[in-house]
């Protein structure tokens, strides 16, 4: 799809969903504020989360690359396979989104590692190569236009302002198509890590999983045309089949690659390297259930992998925790 297309229809899906409610102001805190943002937009739908709202919980197994060991230290990396659960989902908090809605991209891919001492880790990415937006309270000021830039808003409305003012918005959105199927999906974290191998060196990366299937992205027309659960029902299908993989890759930053902007993505020039491969089996016995429960926070991370300073990383561990005690209550 052309990029000038996933722009219009990136924006247009913003404004459509937004209410004409107005910004808000209040002493809570930035990601909390992110999160009252994402309700008024959305709505609150009782259970689910307030964005990424529609998924599907699978399980299988993570195996390390021989040479991942000699970028970390993590015990992910250590040895034999590691068991895997796995949520995929649609934007916004909107459980009822058809998942071939442009509101629906990007697609998430959150990961949790269980380690063999009872441990837990995470990786949380999704189908944007980069984030729209540098900072927390910029995220809130983009919930906060978008609120306030109902159909009848006098133009230049105040998304559109906002947008004139962060261009990286726009061209976030233009990185993002549907997806065929979720097992044809690449992600990508937007956030940088630093890991740390048993010598002590340290190195700054961002993760990439691709799908060994390949990507295989539909037109705008072609996905308005698919059943409204398709994804997640082509997921369970396939699943039930076979089993779908995905390879996780480090992209290792260069000396002067920025580490503390989510909107600069690093060359793709920059080497990769193979981690392993993730490798799912099944969908979760009680998908719903199961994801209800499941906390997926880019903080929780084992020794030998640690956060940059992107400011994302504390302010999203901060709203998906205000988020899964809302959806507990």
């Amino acid at each position: 799809m052309h990029s000038t297309l996933i722009h219009r229809a990136a924006i247009a899906a913003i404004v459509g969903l937004a209410t004409l409610a107005p910004a808000w102001a209040d002493d809570t805190s930035v990601p909390e504020q992110i999160v009252n943002g994402m309700n008024k937009v959305w709505g609150s739908h009782p259970g689910f989360r307030a964005n990424h709202a529609r998924g599907i919980v699978t399980e299988g197994s993570f195996v390390p690359a021989p040479g991942a060991a000699g970028l970390s230290k993590a015990a992910i990396f250590a040895g034999g396979p590691v068991p895997v659960t796995v949520r995929f989902s649609d934007a916004t908090g909107v459980p009822t989104l058809p998942d071939g809605s442009p509101y629906a991209n990007p697609h998430g891919m959150a990961i949790k590692f269980h380690l063999a001492d009872g441990s837990e880790m995470d990786i949380v990415d999704n189908s944007l190569k980069f984030f729209p937006v540098a900072t927390p309270e910029d995220f809130r000021d983009l919930f906060a236009a978008i609120a306030a830039s109902g159909p009848d808003s006098p133009h230049p409305n105040k998304l559109e302002q906002f947008i004139g003012a962060h261009p990286s918005v726009p061209a976030a959105s233009a990185t993002v198509a549907t997806p065929g199927s979720l097992a044809q999906e690449a992600y990508f974290g937007v956030d940088a890590f630093i890991f740390v191998n048993k010598d002590g060196k340290r190195q700054p990366v961002r993760t990439q999983i691709l799908p060994v299937a390949g990507v295989e992205h539909l037109t705008a027309d072609a996905a308005a045309k698919e059943p409204p659960t398709f994804l997640m029902d082509e997921m369970r299908a396939r699943l039930g089949k076979e089993k779908v993989s995905y390879r996780l890759l480090a992209q290792l930053a260069e000396p002067g690659d920025p580490t503390n902007d989510a909107t600069k993505p690093w060359p793709d020039t920059r080497k990769t390297v193979e981690l392993g491969t993730i490798t799912l089996t099944s969908v979760a016995a009680d998908s719903a259930t199961a994801e209800k429960a499941l906390l997926f926070l880019p903080g929780n991370l084992a020794d030998g992998i640690e956060p940059s300073d992107d400011p994302l990383i504390d302010a999203r561990n901060q709203a998906y925790a205000v988020s899964f005690g809302r959806r507990q209550q």
